[in-house]
């Protein structure tokens, strides 16, 4: 595949900025840049965010972080089993005054939302984010309320072994564009966590680098980042090779095809570019696919089969 040279990260104004809401988050996620700028593609592709990983591994960090960094306003639901739907989207309350009933929002209604271990709540109150992830409004008593602008959900689950947890249903995941992992930090990384200052201080002082006006307008230039025939003939190859493989219990869906497009897309633009290349889906893709794709019985974890699978598609 031919493509102009792309143009240098500091020569673009965009790319500059998304730049310094990397550096300004990677200060407080030390050794985890990688994660740092999977996670910000993500929201640059109007997606949503799953981080699995044990508690103190960084998670709320990184969303509190990139809240700051971006100007969006921030709430957090801390999910257990005893939590109900109307806690998350809000309820409506009779006033006596008007003689009528009063929707008061619950604390979904914000920009970006953390939903902590989203796995330990029952799969009826999960499922009170499926209307809110897909079409950014909720419904109460039959009235539709639209979300805020941007309005994202980055939630963290804890690993399935752990003790009261509830599977995600496959509905569930696939809203998430993304789904990874914090891992733990190298050494020199961890050293330097033991010797800074406390993340709570380093986030109070964290200023944003833009509103959410900007944030938007972002998006629509990651939206325009161009591709070519031969590109999405990659993708549809790697989508025909998830349904034709025997290690999955099903394909990919085309909507896991448009993810992949749009987190490409994403990530050719923190790299600097304005035209997405086969490595751009390489990077992205176990990240896009291996939560949409449940290994067939007795087969290894779906991130080492994607891996497998990326390596039978040709590169064009």
């Amino acid at each position: 595949m031919k493509s102009a040279s792309p143009a240098p990260f500091a020569r673009s104004p965009a790319a500059a900025e998304a730049r310094l809401v990397m550096d300004r988050v990677e200060g407080l996620i030390l050794g985890k840049k990688r994660q740092v700028q999977l996670a910000f593609a993500c929201l640059l592709a109007r997606g949503h965010l799953l981080i699995e990983d044990l508690p103190g591994m960084g998670k709320t960090t990184l969303a509190q972080g990139l809240a700051r960094a971006l100007g969006l306003t921030f709430r957090r639901i801390q999910f257990t089993s005893d939590l109900l739907p109307a806690d998350i989207i809000g309820i409506s309350i009779y006033q006596p005054d008007s003689q009528d009933f009063r929707f008061h929002p619950g604390p979904v209604f914000t920009q970006l939302l953390l939903g902590d271990e989203l796995n330990r709540a029952t799969p009826k109150t999960q499922g009170a984010l499926l209307e809110a992830m897909e079409e950014h409004t909720v419904t109460s008593d039959g009235v539709t309320h639209p979300l805020p602008a941007p309005f994202f959900v980055i939630a963290t689950q804890n690993p399935r072994h752990q003790i009261g947890t509830y599977p995600l249903p496959e509905s569930q995941l696939d809203r998430f564009l993304m789904r990874i992992d914090m891992g733990y930090p190298d050494r020199p990384a961890e050293r330097e966590l033991l010797r800074g200052h406390d993340r709570r201080e380093l986030l109070e002082r964290l200023t944003p680098v833009f509103d959410a006006p900007r944030l938007q307008a972002l998006q629509k230039t990651v939206g325009e980042v161009r591709t070519t025939d031969a590109l999405l003939d990659y993708i549809q190859d790697i989508l025909s090779a998830s349904r034709r493989s025997p290690r999955f219990q099903h394909g990919l869906s085309p909507r896991a095809g448009l993810a992949l497009l749009s987190a490409a897309r994403a990530w050719a633009f923190l790299e600097g570019r304005d035209m997405v290349l086969p490595e751009d889906v390489q990077a992205i893709a176990p990240h896009v696919m291996a939560h949409r794709l449940p290994p067939a019985e007795g087969r290894a974890d779906s991130a080492t089969l994607v891996a497998e699978l990326l390596q039978t598609v040709p590169i064009p």
